[in-house]
Order: C-alpha cells, then sequence, then structure tokens
C-alpha cells in the first residue's frame, strides 16, 4: 500500500520533532539549576540569601537573551511534545499518558507553569492599583513567602507539584536523552546505558538531591517572619489574587 501524504509527513516530522524535543532539554535543565538554587539556599540562609541568588541567577535567565536561553527551549521542547503525540500513527503514541514522563509534562504544561509563570512574571507588571507594576527589584522572596503565608495549602501545592513533577520529568527525560545520544560514545559497560532496573535509584537520588532542599527551603522561607512593609505585602496579595487559582 503507497504512503499517505499524512504517512510521509509524520515519517518526516516525527524524528525532526524528536531531536528538537532532546536538544531544547539541555537549556531548560541549566535554567531550572539555575533558578531553584535560590530556595534551596534558603535552607542556610533563608529569605535574604534566597533572594541574592535570585538576583544573581536573574543575570543568566531574565537579560535579552531570555527568549533564547529560557522561553524558547520551554516553548520548542512542550510544542514538540504536543506535536509528536498528534502526529503519531493511531494506537501508537510516543508513549501512554499514563506514563510518569507524560503525566508530569502535561502537569507542568497544562497548570503548574501557566500559575507559576502568570503569578510570578505576568501579574506583578500589571499597572492598575493596588499592583502598580511591582518591578524585578521588588519580587524577592518576600513575595514568595508572602504567598507561603497567606495561602499556604494553595502556594505549596503549587510549589510542591511544579518541584516534583520538574524533578520527576528530568529524570527520565534525561535517561531518553542519555541512552539516545550518549551510550554509544562512552566505553564503559556499566555507564553506558542507564538501565531500567535502576531507574528507581535514580528518581529517589533526584527528589533527594534537587527536590527536596527546594521544598525544606520553601518550608524555612514559611517559618521565617515577614521582612517586608505592610504596603509591599499588600501588592504581593493583589498579584497573588489577579490569579483565579488564589482567589476561589
Amino acid at each position: 500500500m503507497e504512503p499517505t501524504v499524512l504517512d510521509r509527513i509524520r515519517a518526516n516530522a516525527l524524528p525532526i520533532l524528536t531531536k528538537t524535543a532532546h536538544f531544547s532539554a539541555p537549556f531548560i535543565t541549566t535554567f531550572l539549576l539555575i533558578h531553584l538554587s535560590a530556595p534551596a539556599l534558603a535552607n542556610l540562609g533563608g529569605s535574604t540569601l534566597a533572594s541574592q541568588t535570585m538576583l544573581l541567577g536573574r543575570e543568566y535567565y531574565q537579560t535579552s537573551l531570555e527568549p533564547l536561553l529560557v522561553l524558547g527551549p520551554i516553548t520548542i521542547h512542550a510544542v514538540s511534545g504536543v506535536l509528536k503525540r498528534m502526529l503519531s500513527p493511531p494506537g501508537r503514541p510516543p508513549r501512554k499518558f499514563s506514563n510518569l514522563l507524560s503525566l508530569t509534562g502535561y502537569g507542568i504544561l497544562v497548570l503548574f507553569l501557566p500559575v507559576h509563570f502568570l503569578t510570578h512574571r505576568g501579574y506583578p507588571m500589571l499597572e492598575t492599583p493596588p499592583i502598580y507594576g511591582v518591578g524585578p527589584a521588588e519580587l524577592d522572596y518576600e513575595f514568595v513567602k508572602t504567598g507561603l503565608k497567606t495561602w499556604p495549602i494553595r502556594s505549596s501545592v503549587l510549589y510542591g507539584g511544579l518541584v516534583l513533577s520538574t524533578t520527576l520529568h528530568l529524570v527520565d527525560g534525561m535517561t531518553i536523552i542519555w541512552n539516545s545520544w550518549l551510550k554509544d560514545s562512552l566505553s564503559s559497560s556499566r555507564l553506558a546505558s542507564w538501565r531500567r532496573e535502576v531507574r528507581p535509584r535514580r528518581i529517589l537520588l533526584a527528589l533527594g538531591c534537587l527536590a527536596l532542599p527546594v521544598l525544606t527551603g520553601l518550608y524555612a522561607l514559611f517559618k521565617e517572619p515577614m521582612m517586608t512593609f505592610t504596603s509591599m505585602a499588600k501588592r504581593y496579595e493583589a498579584v497573588y489574587l489577579a490569579s483565579l487559582i488564589y482567589r476561589i
């Protein structure tokens, strides 16, 4: 049977989409390690050290190169994954929706990332009262602390869900990239492939080394007293209330 036009499109597009999803991942990983280092360091120095670390990190990801280093790779990664699922032959998806990589990826894409981006980047820019445009210099970890103290359950679910989903997605995603691109270049048989039987160990290692320090850092921020003016705290609260998630 002669291939249809759609079959030819699939044959050409799917390998390209796989490569773009893989090649965008290191940029996202670099951003995540820089971005998550700030809340992790709150374990050592509270909101002061977290805010200072965040300001240093912004020198990487909040510059004129942000579309190339952060926003572009995230968009490419997400669009590639969605298009791969849409273009895959019926009954032969890249992986089941119940797969951990899919569950965490779509959870991040549909819920956790949009809420986080709008709350921390979009809504603070609103010039309407009582927000009055909370600028980057004013948007430090006192803002995060305000959310944790005012809406502890919602903020914990959103931050925790984002951190855990990202960590779990990272583990399985790195395994795929490693086995696809790196294992053949390694001579050591022990390192040549990230075998499935050691996957639980990789997950526990990632949760312990990446997710746990971030989550305990957020808890340290929650326990810390507020160190900002009441007027600024009210502006922070108004930013959160711009999101439907925090109004319901």
